[in-house]
């Protein structure tokens, strides 16, 4: 496939997720053990070396992703957007879990392995541009296991607080999400503590809402263990939810909207 250079009015061929990806993610969510086939696959010479390259192509000609949502976004022009839901895979996955919640004007813009800087770069396009009531925001995880290199928390909040006057000046309500649980990060092994660093960041994102009069959802609460690690009930590797997890998600994101006044659970826009 050859490769756009420069500026051009139209791209094409940098779309979501690959079906490889896809199937992986519901053999992920089904309930009992994972599919052996897929699992198989996802240790395959041949399916890794594509999956390298497909990431590195994507690296160098589209970083932050835009063109994951650009055709979605343009079959959703003059629709009414109620509430973008914007993230990494935690998010992306929450669509293939609970499809009837991304309807009647819910969307989803996750993106698998993004960080605070790629999700703000798609902001605009993926958010502001849509239009929408309200945006659920919940990021922090790759930034953590340094998915695009090393960073600082101080890096990460100014990432978040960007995002959030990109909505407050577009008259965007705001739900921010607690980074979930961390067990381990099995493609960043070298990572140490990631828990501590999940128990500062939502401390942080906690007075942050706090502060700013937005709508904070402790999903960590719900999903963790006594010891702050992904419950291994919920979880498959210590960091994705399972279908259930997402269950209990959707169960404390109702019942914190209809504690600040939402007259419908996912009427988000008055929450």
């Amino acid at each position: 496939m050859t490769s756009p250079v420069g500026m051009v009015r139209n791209l094409e061929g940098y779309g979501g997720p690959t079906d490889d990806q896809i199937a992986f993610a519901k053999a992920y969510l089904a309930d009992g053990e994972l599919d052996a086939a897929i699992a198989a696959l996802q240790s395959d010479p041949q399916r890794q070396a594509e999956r390298k390259e497909i990431s590195e192509r994507r690296k160098a000609e589209d970083w932050a992703q835009l063109g994951h949502y650009r055709a979605a976004n343009a079959d959703l022009k003059d629709q009414n957007v109620e509430t973008v839901f914007i993230g990494d895979s935690i998010t992306e996955m929450w669509a293939i879990a609970q499809p009837d919640l991304f309807s009647n004007g819910v969307v989803n813009r996750g993106v698998s392995g993004q960080t605070s800087p790629q999700i703000l770069l798609r902001f605009m396009a993926d958010v502001i541009a849509l239009r929408p009531k309200a945006v659920h925001l919940m990021c922090g995880v790759n930034d953590i296991a340094g998915n695009t290199g090393p960073t600082t928390p101080e890096d990460f909040k100014n990432n978040v607080c960007a995002m959030l006057d990109l909505a407050r000046t577009n008259g965007i309500a705001v739900i921010l999400g607690s980074i979930t649980p961390i067990t381990a990060l099995p493609w960043a092994i070298d990572v140490g503590h990631p828990g501590a660093w999940v128990s500062e960041l939502n401390g942080w994102l906690n007075t942050l809402a706090a502060d700013r009069g937005m709508t904070y959802v402790d999903y960590f609460t719900c999903l963790a263990d006594a010891d702050g690690s992904f419950r291994s009930d919920l979880t498959r590797d210590g960091v994705h939810p399972q279908r259930s997890a997402y269950a209990l998600m959707r169960d404390l994101l109702s019942a914190v909207l209809r504690a600040r006044g939402a007259s419908e659970a996912w009427a988000m826009a008055n929450a």
